[in-house]
């Protein structure tokens, strides 16, 4: 897994590859986190949840795309006006399917619940390799991007 430029910025970007395996999800909730506190650090009590938020459906995301046999292959975070943008590229085949009423008991339904719970828009896009899950998580308004010395 490896940042998509390597640099140390505040960039409105980050990409990650990702290799798969145990662990990837947990990798890539650290990562999330520092791009959110890059982006919007102190973080008030309601950027908290925000964050919070954002860390939670990276995970969601990552494990629907193992889940039904795929292999997540990027992750790219975009801090937009409103808030950020994630999304989870895998080669899973097809939109996913959302259910009308919640049922615990099933991760890939309970992982759509919640991203359409907490996210403020979410979609899916076919690519050549399978499909790029989207959402939106909206942020409070926060300090402008800074730039890292390298």
């Amino acid at each position: 897994m490896t940042k998509g430029d390597g640099k140390r910025t505040a960039a409105r970007t980050r990409r990650y590859a990702l290799g798969g395996g145990p662990g990837t999800a947990g990798r890539l909730r650290d990562l999330s986190a520092q791009a959110v506190t890059d982006w919007y650090a102190p973080l008030s009590p309601a950027a908290r949840t925000a964050a919070d938020d954002v860390l939670l459906l990276v995970t969601e995301l990552v494990a629907l795309s193992v889940r039904r046999g795929g292999v997540p292959y990027e992750l790219r975070l975009d801090r937009s006006v409103d808030g950020v943008w994630l999304q989870v590229s895998d080669t899973v085949p097809g939109h996913p399917l959302t259910q009308d009423r919640h049922r615990p008991g099933r991760p890939v339904e309970h992982c759509l619940y919640l991203v359409q719970r907490l996210a403020g828009a979410w979609g899916c896009v076919p690519r050549e390799r399978g499909r790029t899950v989207w959402c939106e998580v909206p942020f409070p308004p926060g300090p402008t991007v800074r730039e890292f010395a390298v």
